[in-house]
């Protein structure tokens, strides 16, 4: 097994071959068997090689093969002949299973701390579970022997799920912070590193608690100038502003970070509407605010760069003034279930215009993949159909599809991170972020449990089956609902190798 590529060791141009399967629109599947994608030095998709589809026109330049050969559509310009056989070709051969390329997912919410906390709730509901469990946690990473041990594991975890960018939740800490936006860049992967401020003694614990809203500020310039120092262009590390959420944060807080997103032009990640306990708080903390989300509007921290994760309990006013100003947000189905939050009303959003990624929200969420998170997703709008009032063909688009769902993990994700156009799909220009997945071809005679197809079906190749009649949509399907790590064989970002299985 060749190891990933170092973040330092300079790319060489590459053609990828096989099929390549993503959602270039909200519901649909792509799937381009017998194909051919060139990527460059930048990690940048040059050119697509395809079997030409009917309804393609002019499109592309058009080839003709040998005599009965399908004709050939290139989209981009396809390298000149010698390039072409001088460069490294990578594509899937496994008589045993089925694989395919798929974009790396975009988790847009998590919090990297917590991870040693992963399944831990109890009978707690949000404000307590953060009392009981959570800040204590993230309090012991002012050591840093202790924060490289969770976020060393943190990064790993995500990648291996096929996690190519993330945003995440650090601490109050800014060392700390700084550690997890280093071992993001030293592994390659794509991240938001966020140094989280709080400092309402009313809300945050004494022993976790941002000395003052000026500390805050200054800890918060020292991270953004690390982060910027370490990955200058911003093409792999980003740092962004992350007040926990309204209520742990001052009145001089919310509008200190206002300030540094328009001086800096940083994007924000908080959260909203979580909770009907949280929603209440706030309320009380900012009585003479109209909602949640115009509390955030207030203090200059609501607007195209904006993450809000939850938007559980949002009014219709809030859907419209969160759409108006073009946020976004994280949906985080599985810590929404775990923490007895609520439902998120994911097609209302989408209707209204909001646009919708997915979040693992770890530690609230008991999962690092965003393939979970996509299940949960499918799952959850289903629960929420038979509880809606109003005809059954309402109720019936209430469901999320597994093409929606992918998408909101993929394009839709990178949309609310502001990487539209750059990640999320395969299409020239963009950069290849991608995965390889490889589920089991169950062998004939391979259904009893005790002989060799049975054990490997248990063991590294993973839980998904395929049985040799589904469709590359069933595939799909079933590795949305069955899938693990063990069907995520490589993972690239910017054309570069960070995982391998």
């Amino acid at each position: 097994m060749a190891p990933p590529d170092t973040p330092r060791q300079p790319l060489k141009k590459r053609i990828f071959t096989g099929t390549f399967i993503n959602t270039p629109t909200l519901g649909s599947l792509s799937v381009l068997e017998n194909a051919s994608v060139g990527v460059n030095e930048d990690g940048v998709i040059e050119w697509i090689e395809r079997s030409k589809r009917s309804g393609d026109g002019g499109e592309g330049e058009s080839e003709h093969g040998e005599e009965g050969s399908q004709e050939r559509v290139v989209e981009g310009k396809r390298w000149g002949d010698e390039v072409m056989k001088a460069v490294d070709v990578e594509g899937f051969v496994d008589d045993n299973a089925w694989g395919w390329y798929f974009p790396g997912f975009v988790d847009t919410h998590t919090h990297a701390p917590q991870l040693p906390n992963t399944g831990l709730f109890g009978n707690s509901t949000l404000l307590s579970w953060l009392t009981t469990y959570t800040f204590p946690l993230e309090s012991s990473l002012h050591s840093l022997p202790t924060a490289t041990r969770i976020y060393t594991r943190a990064v790993a975890s995500t990648l291996l799920h096929g996690t190519t960018t993330a945003a995440y939740h650090a601490t109050i800490h800014p060392a700390a912070t700084n550690l997890l936006a280093e071992i993001c860049l030293s592994r390659g992967q794509r991240a938001f590193v966020g140094r989280v401020c709080m400092d309402c003694p009313s809300t945050c614990p004494d022993y976790y608690c941002d000395e003052s809203a000026e500390a805050g500020m200054r800890d918060t310039k020292a991270v953004v100038d690390h982060i910027r120092e370490i990955d200058p262009e911003g093409e792999i590390v980003q740092p962004i502003l992350t007040p926990r959420f309204a209520p742990s944060c001052s009145r001089e807080t919310l509008s200190g970070l206002g300030q540094i997103a328009r001086d800096e032009n940083l994007p924000i990640q908080t959260h909203i509407s979580e909770n009907k306990g949280e929603v209440d708080l706030v309320r009380e903390t900012f009585p003479e605010r109209h909602s949640y989300a115009d509390v955030y509007d207030h203090y200059g921290l609501l607007g195209s760069k904006t993450v809000l994760a939850h938007a559980i309990h949002l009014s219709e006013e809030e859907v419209e003034l969160v759409r108006a100003r073009g946020a976004g947000v994280a949906h985080c189905p599985l810590s929404n279930t775990s923490l007895g939050s609520g439902i998120a009303p994911v097609r209302r959003l989408l209707d209204a215009g909001v646009k919708v990624g997915l979040g693992t929200d770890v530690s609230g969420g008991g999962s690092s993949s965003v393939l979970v998170a996509a299940r949960e997703a499918a799952g959850v709008s289903r629960l929420l159909s038979v509880f809606m009032e109003g005809e059954e063909k309402e109720k019936e688009r209430c469901k999320l599809g597994v093409e929606e769902c992918l998408y909101l993990a993929t394009r839709g994700g990178a949309e609310v991170l502001g990487l539209s156009g750059k990640v999320g799909a395969f299409e020239v220009g963009m950069q290849w972020d991608a995965q390889m997945v490889r589920v089991e071809r169950v062998e004939d005679g391979g259904g009893d449990t005790d002989s060799g197809a049975g054990k490997r079906a248990a063991g590294d190749k993973g839980l998904v089956q395929c049985w040799g009649k589904e469709t590359w949509e069933e595939k799909v399907a079933k590795w949305m609902y069955c899938g693990d790590d063990r069907n995520t064989r490589k993972v690239w970002v910017k054309g570069r190798l960070v995982h391998e299985r």
